[in-house]
């Protein structure tokens, strides 16, 4: 037995058995655990707290850019950002979780050495170096937002993301370069072939793989396709727990190709590329926007070898915009958790 799977076999003993690791009481609300990154995960986020208060985040470490990069170069921890970004989506609506979110998401304006840093960065990062653990202070900043629910790092070492992209250069269109740096890697020229972290083993955090492994249902996007949701699956105790949970799972597409790293992607390629760094991977539904398909045909078959259904919704704001809207969002979720699978005992 390895030591991963010994360590994964230890975290399934703690989960109790029954639906999606655990029995529950008639009325429950589902147990939702979101994995991501950046702006996408927090559209997510602020959709599924609309319809659970049963809701864990399990968000990417490997951000080296902004006031999250410098933080990590200064002081060797883990990229605050999108831990931020995350905790601010799950605040309440009442003035208590709005103000909260609005200093935890502030940005220092100077010429010296805070600007651009973000309050709530330096909050998590001080209360890492009080507390000395990674989840707790978490926890504390969590409560002290009124956050809808938990929010959890994917691995407690910082990661570098790593692209092989072919046509970086140019003047090289043929030529495969390797791209270091998740911020390089999301405005990157050039075509992703694939990506990967260094350290290429890290250990995933243990409440993390218990949270995928107890859930009802798991949530994988929207969000940057190689830099916040396939990095999930690099993380060999996270990707074995997505494998093996009794949960169903749910593929959130984007509502347009980034610029850089899925230009011309069409939705059924973000599923193949997918496919090619998780064969193993299953899931039940794939979620997308109804005016973002053009052929639902091919991104079906391209679902089918993940073994799920296509389910289309109107999902994105009115405006214009690529952003998805929380109400849609929220009311597809909701439409979801109602009728694919086993009917909850939630309901």
């Amino acid at each position: 037995m390895t030591g991963r799977t010994l360590r994964l076999s230890r975290l399934r003993r703690v989960v109790p058995e029954g639906r999606g690791g655990r029995a529950r009481r008639r009325g429950a609300q589902p147990k939702v655990v979101a994995l991501g990154g950046g702006m996408g995960l927090s559209a997510s986020l602020a959709a599924l707290r609309r319809i659970t208060g049963d809701l864990t985040a399990v968000v990417t470490v490997a951000d080296d850019g902004g006031s999250s990069g410098r933080l990590r170069d200064e002081l060797g921890v883990l990229p605050p950002g999108d831990l931020r970004k995350a905790l601010a989506a799950l605040c309440g609506d009442d003035d208590w979780g709005q103000t909260w979110a609005r200093v935890i998401q502030h940005r220092f304006q100077s010429k010296g050495d805070l600007h651009d840093h973000a309050v709530g960065n330096l909050l998590i990062v001080a209360l890492w170096e009080q507390l000395g653990d990674h989840v707790q202070a978490l926890d504390l900043v969590g409560r002290l937002l009124g956050a809808h629910g938990r929010v959890l790092p994917m691995s407690a070492v910082p990661l570098e993301l790593q692209a092989l992209v072919k046509g970086h250069d140019p003047e090289r269109p043929d030529e495969i370069d390797t791209v270091r740096g998740q911020a390089t890697v999301a405005l990157t020229p050039g075509e992703v072939q694939s990506v990967h972290l260094v350290p290429n083993d890290p250990p995933a955090v243990p409440e993390a793989v218990e949270a995928v492994l107890d859930a009802d249902w798991v949530v994988l996007g929207p969000g940057s396709w190689f830099s916040s949701v396939i990095p999930h699956l690099l993380v060999p105790e996270l990707l074995d727990a997505l494998v093996e949970t009794k949960a169903r799972r749910i593929l959130s597409l984007n509502l347009a190709p980034q610029p850089g790293e899925t230009d011309g992607f069409s939705p059924q390629r973000h599923l193949e590329v997918l496919g090619r760094h998780a064969p193993k991977l299953a899931l039940d539904v794939v979620l997308a926007d109804q005016a973002a398909v053009l052929d639902r045909a091919l991104l079906t078959e391209a679902a089918q070898r993940f073994g799920a259904a296509v389910e289309l919704a109107p999902v994105a704001r009115t405006d214009g915009t690529p952003r998805h809207d929380p109400e849609l969002l929220a009311a597809a979720y909701d439409r979801i958790f109602r009728m694919h699978g086993r009917i909850g005992p939630w309901r």
